[in-house]
């Protein structure tokens, strides 16, 4: 049974495309017909690359690694902060800086500042210095945070990325194709499906819709996240048996050795 209802997806509005001289040719299998200038999606389709989509990022997060959610819109911006903090990932919703992958040192160097910045104002220096410096700190800080506060856990690179609008999106999605993170995205009929790994055709400029998908995105990131725990708590039960095992074999041994030592003696 699909993750999500045609009836879901009708009443959020994700069958509305843009304009039919606004397309992108390479959505045309995913477009159902055209209707007073716009096109409309096949929301079968659209349900089937959601199930897709969501699999992969329950097998990826599976394995311990991250999802980075990205979504700069005003219409994304919500979504993505509440999924993403409910699912436990990173996220950006303020302007995607160069580099924010490929030159990911660099950007940590960023991020160090502003928990410097945090302690500073925690360990009792900002009582130690002028009420300026504490301004220009301040300001600096927020700064920081409105740019880097939804990545600033993240210690290493994602294992995949989710991103709302793949057009407006693409310098995030040529760094994840530079370092081959897989990419998941919501496709409107004037985006290129071929751009992302996973596309999910959809209206990419509805709250509800957005709402919809990047929320089932986070299910199953959730999901993933439970069964890594599983995965971690068996492997160290291995571990332990093992250790246990070694260290039972070894006692054995060496009362057989003092055995052994027994005999000769005699």
């Amino acid at each position: 049974m699909p993750t999500l209802s045609v009836e879901a997806l009708l009443e959020s509005g994700a069958h509305f495309g843009h304009l039919t001289r606004r397309w992108n040719p390479k959505m045309r299998k995913f477009i159902f017909m055209e209707r007073n200038g716009i096109h409309i999606i096949d929301l079968r389709k659209t349900q089937l690359l959601v199930d897709i989509a969501r699999e992969a990022a329950l097998e990826i997060s599976s394995t311990g690694r991250g999802v980075l959610m990205v979504g700069t819109k005003n219409q994304a911006k919500a979504p993505i902060e509440t999924e993403s903090t409910r699912s436990h990932s990173n996220y950006v919703t303020e302007r995607w800086l160069g580099g924010m992958l490929t030159n990911f040192s660099t950007i940590r160097k960023s991020i160090k500042r502003l928990n410097l910045i945090d302690k500073m104002e925690t360990d009792g220096t900002f009582e130690k210095i002028t009420k300026k410096e504490r301004l220009m700190l301040g300001r600096e800080r927020d700064r920081l945070r409105r740019m880097f506060g939804g990545i600033e856990d993240m210690t290493r690179l994602p294992g995949l990325i989710f991103v709302v609008d793949i057009k407006k999106e693409h310098l995030a999605i040529k760094e994840a194709r530079i370092l081959g993170i897989p990419v998941i995205g919501i496709v409107d009929t004037n985006s290129d499906p071929e751009e992302v790994d996973y596309p999910i055709p959809a209206n990419d400029d509805s709250i509800k819709t957005i709402e919809l998908i990047t929320k089932v995105i986070a299910d199953a990131v959730l999901e993933g996240r439970e069964i890594a725990k599983v995965k971690t708590a068996e492997s160290s039960n291995a571990a332990e048996l093992a250790a246990k095992e070694g260290d039972a074999g070894q006692v054995q041994r060496q009362m057989r050795q003092r055995k052994t030592a027994g005999k000769s003696e005699e």
